[in-house]
C-alpha cells in the first residue's frame, strides 16, 4: 500500500503522542481550523504526517506567543510559499524538458 503524508494515519491519541499535545488540544485546534484530520464514519479523527507537523508548528507558534489568528496567518503564508515552490519547481522541469529546434534549411545556390 502506497503512503505519502497525507495519508491519514493516526488516532488521536498516537497523535498526541507524537506532537506532545493533549488529545483536548489536538480537539480544540479541529473545531478552530487549525488542522482538519480526516474522519472514520464521521466520528474518529485520523491524523495524517502531514497533520502531525502542521500541530507541531501549532504548537511552537502558540508556545512563542502568537495569537490564534497570528498562527492562522502564519499557517497560510507557509500554504502559500509550498504551493508557489511548488509552481516553480513545475515550470523549472517544464522549461529543462522542453527544447525548441529550430531547422531552416539553406537553399543551395547556383553558381
Amino acid at each position: 500500500m502506497y503512503t505519502d503524508d497525507t495519508t491519514p494515519l493516526y488516532a488521536i491519541s498516537v497523535a498526541a503522542q507524537l506532537t506532545g499535545l493533549h488529545p483536548q488540544t489536538l480537539r480544540q485546534y479541529d473545531r478552530l481550523g487549525l488542522v482538519s484530520p480526516q474522519r472514520t464514519n464521521g466520528r474518529n479523527r485520523l491524523y495524517s504526517a502531514r497533520d502531525v507537523e502542521r500541530l507541531r508548528e501549532v504548537s511552537r507558534l502558540s508556545a512563542e506567543g502568537v495569537s490564534i489568528e497570528g498562527i492562522r496567518r502564519v499557517l497560510a503564508l507557509q500554504e502559500e510559499v509550498e504551493a508557489l515552490r511548488d509552481q516553480l519547481q513545475a515550470y523549472a522541469r517544464e522549461k529543462a524538458s522542453t527544447s525548441l529546434v529550430l531547422w531552416n534549411p539553406q537553399r543551395r545556390r547556383r553558381a
